[in-house]
C-alpha cells in the first residue's frame, strides 16, 4: 500500500513537472517568436532603405522602396528581377508612344507632358500595336473591385500584384504611374483623399490637374470635395489634396511597411509600427495615414494592458500609470487628427464616390485638358 501511494505521488510529481516543462517551452517559444517578429531582417532592411533615401545616404528610387516593402511582406520571396523586366517593358512601350505620336501641345514642357500622356495611355487605354503585318490591341490595367482595401489579403494593394494580373486599385495604380514616370525621367506627385491615392501634375498650359487612374479620367477638385469628407482644414493643412514630394511619398511607404509588418506579425508589441509612424511624421507632419497609425497603435497597446489586467473597465485600467499615460497620448493624438481636418469615409461610401466619376463624368471631368 505504501509502495502504491509512493508511486502515485511520483506520478503526480511527474505530471506536475511535465506541465511546468511544457509551460516553460511555450514561454520560451513565445519569447522567441516575439523576438523574431520585432527584429525581422526583411522589414528592418526595408525600413533602412527608405530611411537612407530620406537622409540622402542612398539614391532615391520610389520603385526600389515600393518593392522593398512588398519583398518584406513576402519575406524575401518577391521576384524583383521579373518585376523589373515588366517595368522595363512598360517603360519601353511608353518611350515608343512618345516617339511615334505627337500631342497638340506647344508649351516648353511638351516633352514632359508627352511622357505623362504615354504613361496614362499604357495604364488606362486600349492601344493598337503593330507587329509585322499584324495589329493587336494592348489591354490596359483595370480596377479590381475585389478586396479593394486589402482586408482579405494585403498583397491585393501591391504593385507586384498589379503587374502580375493587370488588375489593381487606388494604391497600386498611382504607385505604378509614379514608378514609370521616374523610369522616364519625369516627376509625378502622389496626392491623398479619404481612403484614396491619385496623381497631381503641374504643367505650363493650365497649372495643376488631377489624374485618376482607377476610372481613367482627369477630375476637377470639385469631385474630391463632393465626397463630403474633405474638410476645409484638411485642405489648408495639406492632409488631403496636397501634391506630395518624393520624400513625402517615401513617408507614405513607411506606413505601408508598418501595415505589412502588422499583418505579418499581428501580436507584435507596436514598437516597429510606431518607429515607422514617427519617422513618417517627421517628414510629413500632417500625413493622415501616419497619424492614424500612431494613434491606433497606442490604442492597441492600451487594449493589451486591459487584457493583461483581465478587465473591460477602462477606469480600472487607468489605475495603472502606464495605461493612464497611453490613454492620455491616445486622446491627444485623436484630438489632433480631428483638429487638422481629417474625417474618415465609410468604405461603402468610398466605392460609391469612386463610381460617381464614371456615372457623372461630364460633371467632374477637367475640360481644360480637352482643348
Amino acid at each position: 500500500m505504501t509502495m502504491i501511494k509512493s508511486q502515485l505521488k511520483n506520478n503526480k510529481v511527474s505530471v506536475k513537472f511535465s506541465i511546468i516543462k511544457k509551460l516553460i517551452i511555450l514561454i520560451i517559444l513565445g519569447t522567441f517568436f516575439q523576438s523574431k517578429a520585432q527584429s525581422n531582417q526583411f522589414y528592418s532592411d526595408a525600413y533602412q532603405t527608405i530611411d537612407n533615401m530620406l537622409n540622402d545616404k542612398q539614391q532615391y528610387s520610389f520603385k526600389e522602396a515600393v518593392f522593398g516593402v512588398e519583398n518584406a511582406y513576402y519575406q524575401g520571396k518577391l521576384d524583383i528581377e521579373g518585376l523589373n523586366r515588366k517595368i522595363g517593358f512598360l517603360t519601353s512601350f511608353c518611350n515608343r508612344l512618345v516617339k511615334n505620336r505627337k500631342l497638340s501641345y506647344s508649351e516648353k514642357d511638351a516633352e514632359k507632358v508627352n511622357k505623362y500622356a504615354a504613361i496614362y495611355t499604357v495604364i488606362c487605354q486600349s492601344t493598337p500595336v503593330i507587329f509585322g503585318n499584324d495589329t493587336i490591341k494592348y489591354k490596359p490595367f483595370t480596377y479590381d473591385f475585389e478586396d479593394v482595401f486589402g482586408h482579405k489579403e494585403l498583397s491585393n494593394l501591391f504593385v507586384s500584384k498589379l503587374l502580375d494580373t493587370q488588375k489593381g486599385n487606388c494604391n497600386s495604380m498611382p504607385y505604378l504611374y509614379k514608378i514609370l514616370a521616374e523610369e522616364l525621367g519625369v516627376d509625378a506627385n502622389l496626392a491623398l483623399a479619404p481612403n484614396h491615392v491619385y496623381i497631381k501634375h503641374n504643367i505650363k498650359s493650365i497649372g495643376w490637374y488631377n489624374t485618376e487612374l482607377t476610372s481613367g479620367i482627369f477630375p476637377i477638385d470639385a469631385w474630391l470635395s463632393a465626397s463630403g469628407f474633405i474638410h476645409l482644414d484638411a485642405i489648408k493643412n495639406g492632409v488631403f489634396m496636397k501634391a506630395l514630394n518624393n520624400k513625402e511619398s517615401l513617408a507614405l511607404l513607411l506606413v505601408d511597411l508598418a501595415n505589412a509588418y502588422n499583418r505579418s506579425f499581428p501580436d507584435n508589441d507596436g514598437s516597429f509600427a510606431l518607429k515607422c509612424a514617427e519617422r513618417a511624421i517627421q517628414i510629413y507632419p500632417y500625413l493622415p495615414n501616419a497619424l492614424l497609425l500612431q494613434a491606433e497603435t497606442h490604442t492597441k497597446q492600451f487594449q493589451k494592458l486591459m487584457k493583461e489586467q483581465n478587465t473591460k473597465d477602462i477606469q480600472a485600467t487607468l489605475s495603472n500609470p502606464k495605461a493612464k499615460e497611453l490613454f492620455d497620448i491616445m486622446n491627444k493624438e485623436y484630438t489632433h487628427i480631428h483638429k487638422i481636418g481629417y474625417r474618415s469615409m465609410p468604405e461603402e461610401m468610398y466605392l460609391d464616390w469612386l463610381v460617381s466619376l464614371k456615372t457623372e463624368r461630364s460633371k467632374y471631368e477637367d475640360t481644360r485638358l480637352q482643348k
